[in-house]
């Protein structure tokens, strides 16, 4: 797969979570019960999947190589896709931390959690938007068929080595199951 189209699609995966996400903070908001492993694996896929690997693959070598090739447009725009990934990373931080607090018995994740959880979501939304329309066309345009074979074959590289194949087929396994319970009402 050509390496900005694995970007895309990852994105599209992010944003089926990124629903999930938010119907499960409609249903903690309407103080119905919720599953906390199943949001303990939503808040997993985001740090791990969203962050670690498909935001390190952007940050090691896309960015790196719109650089690299002297894209002069490319500088702010990347500057303000780092700063949303450091945003997002805290966000991720945030419900982290809630979620044990609520674990401990601790009373009002209700009101504090989905605070952090819409933020998350809306900061990723826009950020996918900008990235998708925006920065995939820059670097598309601007890197030749070489780097981008090259960049192929480092954000596999870079897959296998932060999470392997096995976590990656278990994350899209964890996608699948909690997308028909929360976005399609199965059990």
């Amino acid at each position: 797969m050509k390496p900005i189209e694995n970007l895309k699609a990852e994105h599209e995966e992010i944003l089926l979570m990124l629903d999930v996400l938010e119907r499960m903070s409609e249903k903690i908001t309407s103080c119905e019960s919720f599953e906390t492993d199943h949001l303990k694996q939503v808040l997993n896929f985001f740090e791990v999947f969203a962050d670690k690997c498909h935001n390190g693959k952007e940050e090691n070598y896309l960015f790196a190589a719109l650089n690299e090739a002297g894209v002069p447009e490319s500088g702010d725009l990347v500057a303000a896709m780092l700063s949303e990934h450091s945003r997002g990373h805290g966000f991720i931080e945030e419900m982290k931390s809630l979620l044990k607090s609520y674990e401990k018995g601790e009373t009002g994740f209700v009101m504090v959690f989905t605070t952090p959880a819409l933020q998350y979501i809306n900061l990723l939304r826009s950020h996918i938007w900008k990235e998708d329309v925006v920065l995939f066309a820059m670097a598309e345009k601007a890197l030749p068929a070489d780097k981008l074979g090259l960049l192929a074959q480092q954000f596999e590289g870079f897959e296998n080595e932060e999470i392997g194949r096995e976590t990656r087929k278990t994350f899209h396994e964890t996608m699948e199951k909690l997308s028909k319970i929360y976005l399609q009402g199965e059990c």
